[in-house]
């Protein structure tokens, strides 16, 4: 799909990897539509990207109508979706006994599906609807990309949600990419490992360095932008679809 006048909803995309793929799209000629709960940085990546060429709407993923009142006001603005990349997730760490033998709180693990594996799915669901009118160009109306992990593989201790999240939609996406194949829609997914995000780049350099040594090759951080750039890959190579492409310089997550 050629990015030209295009339409692409980005959730999570006022900061982090989705702040990063806003760019990358917005450089193919694309128009941006950025769903996040940060309103303070969503008005400054418009501001960035040209309120002719951006909007930002205040979405809750997980909430039914929070999503579907958005996507509708897209329509309404820009008159058409044909992108969505899902960035927007939640990553906190726990595990299931604490140190007392207490349990986790069953709604810290509800939560994050909610936010991770639902809100994914609830935002495809709708844009996917919107997709399906436009018309039918190369063979394609739309393309669907979802943000996993390599936690997908390879969890660590106290990432039991958070892996169960990203391997749900490991899971999802081949399914997702057949249903949606008889009306010309592509659904992928990445699967990043350790991304240099401005959260994980305001850490102390030991950190970071520690971080970027258990990566095989190349041994660094991977740059949000390297993010992007897959993604509009993706996008543009139409015979790409029901595929996860790990981006993650070979590493294999330890245990701990």
């Amino acid at each position: 799909m050629d990015l030209s006048n295009k339409v692409a909803v980005v959730t999570g995309g006022a900061s982090g990897l989705g702040r990063a793929t806003t760019d990358v799209l917005a450089a193919g000629g694309a128009k941006i539509a950025i769903f996040d709960l940060n309103a303070e940085l969503g008005a400054e990546a418009v501001k960035a990207l040209g309120e002719d060429k951006a909007g930002f709407w205040k979405v809750d993923v997980a909430s039914a109508e929070s999503v579907e009142t958005a996507v509708d006001a897209v329509v309404e603005k820009f008159g058409r979706i044909d992108v969505l990349v899902n960035c927007a997730g939640v990553g906190p760490a726990k595990k299931i006994i604490d140190r007392e033998n207490n349990p986790m709180p069953l709604e810290d693990f509800s939560k994050l599906i909610a936010i991770n594996l639902t809100g994914s799915f609830n935002v495809a669901r709708c844009c996917a609807a919107v997709m399906a009118k436009n018309e039918l160009v190369d063979g394609e109306r739309g393309v669907i990309i979802h943000t996993a992990s390599v936690a997908a593989y390879e969890g660590q201790v106290g990432q039991c949600a958070y892996s169960a999240s990203k391997g749900g939609i490991v899971g999802m996406t081949l399914p997702m990419a057949r249903d949606l194949a008889t009306v010309g829609i592509r659904v992928n997914t990445v699967a990043p490992g350790i991304m240099g995000t401005p959260l994980l780049r305001g850490m102390p350099q030991k950190v970071q360095d520690s971080l970027a040594a258990t990566v095989p090759n190349p041994s660094r951080l991977g740059e949000p932008d390297e993010y992007g750039r897959l993604v509009r890959h993706m996008v543009e190579n139409g015979y790409m679809n029901g595929e996860t492409v790990r981006l993650d310089g070979a590493i294999r997550m330890q245990p701990r």
